[in-house]
């Protein structure tokens, strides 16, 4: 079951079934969106290049992060499958994804928060079939999707987080709220009221 999230919306999610999961991933695709105009045929488009980043916390405090130059935690729980800097087709595959296995997350970490940035400044109304999506590696079942084309003047989305619940399971949240920035950095006191 995908669930669809709409601007800010928040949604608790949990494996079908029942149980906990393993290994989650994130994953991002876009594509540039189609200049109009008989001038705008003529030059090349700038390219687009989103980022995906996982920040993980203990409590309120940033103890690692992971993006296109910290590929691995520093623990190897979370991994950057590298950076792709142009975007594809953006119709489904995933350009860029962050892959967590939680049993090896260690036990400081509480939560990891999922967002997405557009290093290069465009907006997401310069973005075609653009979208990020939280995927149950395990099973490969797509838990949330987030359409991001279309959707607006800002650079950047808070995409989702994993938190350890009451009783020490995981858990996770789609927060789909955007924000301003260039860089992870740039988007901490965006997610600072979501811990």
């Amino acid at each position: 079951m995908s669930v669809n999230l709409a601007k800010g919306q928040r949604i608790s999610l949990t494996k079908t079934g029942g149980g906990e999961l393993t290994v989650v991933r994130m994953g991002l695709g876009w594509k540039q969106a189609v200049r109009k105009g008989f001038f705008a045929r003529l030059t090349a488009p700038p390219e687009i290049d989103l980022d995906a980043s996982a920040l993980l916390f203990a409590g309120k405090e940033a103890v690692d992060v992971v993006f296109f130059q910290h590929l691995t935690s520093d623990d190897g729980s979370v991994q950057h499958t590298g950076d792709n800097r142009v975007g594809g087709a953006g119709e489904g595959g995933d350009d860029e994804s962050i892959v967590v296995d939680l049993t090896r997350v260690p036990v400081h970490v509480d939560q990891i928060v999922f967002t997405v940035n557009s290093f290069t400044g465009q907006t997401f109304e310069d973005i075609e079939n653009a979208f990020c999506r939280l995927v149950d590696e395990t099973t490969g079942e797509e838990l949330a999707r987030h359409t991001l084309t279309g959707g607006g003047a800002y650079t950047a989305q808070i995409m989702a987080k994993v938190f350890r619940g009451e009783g020490g399971g995981w858990q996770m949240t789609a927060i789909g709220v955007p924000a301003e920035g260039r860089t992870f950095q740039d988007l901490m006191p965006s997610v600072t009221p979501h811990l």
